[in-house]
């Protein structure tokens, strides 16, 4: 008695990148190449399924993937922890994937051991280039799945319907130790030509306090208006990694190395001074200036 052969299914991906907005965004040309590859080895009637779990803010970002999840809606975390058994629905994804690339949790052993129980093709990856790095960050991450280096993150945003040509400034990072002062900022902005000063918009996070800042629902809204700016100015931050991606960019560091951090991008300058507190508005407003000629 013969048994009928199973039916075809479609080739499976599920991708996983955690951390930092910046983060994410330089492994966006890891993350393009590892769909682009599954999709042309994949049999051509039957499109491969690709999954990306990414942290909450980042999904409205990823394009080109069967399905986007926020990783702390799929309860990941969880994973790996002693007497604690994840959702059964969380077991069954996973365990449904020919091949999860991750970086999330490959410090953690643990997590691998209970991951790898429940599928054996894991491909875990170092989220974080090691000290001894001096590759450019984003060229780290794509050396890690066999991509091509010198590639800058693609966004699939559509800009704002009207050209603004305002002049974007974000002076925030995730850490005070890459901020250069509000109050150069707003001396930056005092030094320059009125016609450029008075076409200064201000944006912010939902948690950072200025007045009269514009704010944003999403990234995606965010990159879409960045995109009809005249030019982005601001600190080494995830917002700088998405405007460089769309628009002329200004990119001030401090504590970092700009080499490795540095966001991709047609139009990028960058500036960096130690202590970043220091840098003088002079220099930055002559960077402007050049960027706006």
């Amino acid at each position: 008695m013969s048994s009928s052969p199973s039916p075809a299914r479609a080739a499976s991906l599920l991708i996983i990148r955690p951390g930092a907005i910046g983060d994410c965004l330089l492994a966006l040309p890891a993350i393009h190449w590892l769909m682009k590859r599954t999709r042309a080895a994949a049999d051509p009637n039957m499109p491969p399924d690709i999954e990306v779990w990414v942290p909450t803010p980042v999904t409205s970002l990823i394009s080109g993937a069967s399905r986007v999840r926020s990783i702390a809606s799929t309860g990941l975390d969880q994973f790996g922890i002693a007497d604690h058994q994840p959702r059964r629905s969380l077991v069954e994804t996973l365990s449904s994937f020919d091949r999860i690339v991750s970086w999330y949790g490959g410090n953690r052993p643990e997590f691998r051991a209970a991951a790898e129980a429940v599928n054996p093709n894991w491909q875990f990856l170092r989220a974080l280039p090691p000290p001894e790095n001096t590759l450019h960050a984003s060229d780290y991450f794509a050396s890690q799945v066999g991509a091509p280096r010198g590639c800058g993150p693609s966004l699939a945003v559509e800009p704002s319907a009207v050209r603004h040509n305002l002049i974007a400034i974000q002076p925030f990072s995730g850490s005070k130790e890459k901020n250069w002062p509000l109050d150069r900022y707003r001396a930056l902005v005092r030094s320059l030509p009125m016609e450029l000063a008075s076409r200064v918009a201000w944006i912010a996070g939902p948690e950072e306090q200025l007045e009269g800042a514009l704010r944003f629902d999403n990234l995606a809204e965010l990159a879409a208006w960045l995109a009809g700016a005249r030019l982005y100015i601001g600190n080494d931050s995830g917002i700088s990694h998405l405007a460089a991606a769309v628009t002329s960019s200004i990119v001030l560091f401090g504590p970092t190395d700009p080499a490795i951090w540095a966001p991709r991008g047609r139009h990028v300058r960058w500036i960096r001074h130690q202590p970043i507190g220091e840098m003088p508005v002079e220099a930055v407003r002559e960077l402007t200036l050049e960027a706006l000629a």
